[in-house]
């Protein structure tokens, strides 16, 4: 497992959900930024719109570890996720169970790592 992932089960599958550039330009192309997207998807118009919003976002991202894999492993690829399959082996209740690893996703993909020094102790004037 990549340490930028989370991980969902979709069927008897499970897939790890990662956040990388190519899904940031994506998401981007979308919703002109990733600060836009929990906008967009608190304003969706109706249920099915918002359920068509969340399965996209998990194919895209599920999409990505299965990329990375296809990347390496040229000689044993598999098969990109669908919005089909999302939609024919989940329940609503599983998608938003999934809200957890796709914030935990997004998370990870935003991290910024900065080291700190640590403050030197400054001796006391006696």
């Amino acid at each position: 497992m990549d340490d930028r992932s989370a991980l969902i089960k979709i069927g008897d599958t499970e897939y790890e959900l990662i956040l990388t550039t190519r899904a940031s330009k994506e998401i981007a192309g979308r919703y002109g930024g990733l600060e836009n997207l929990g906008e967009k998807l608190m304003k969706s118009e109706n249920f099915e719109m918002a359920l068509g919003e969340i399965i996209w976002l998990i194919v895209v991202l599920a999409n990505q570890s299965i990329l990375i894999h296809n990347m390496r492993n040229k000689d044993a690829p598999r098969e990109l996720l669908t919005e089909d399959e999302v939609e024919l082996l989940t329940s609503p209740l599983d998608l938003a169970g999934y809200k957890n690893a796709i914030t935990e996703a997004m998370l990870k993909g935003t991290a910024r790592n900065v080291p700190t020094e640590e403050a030197s102790k400054n001796p006391k004037a006696e």
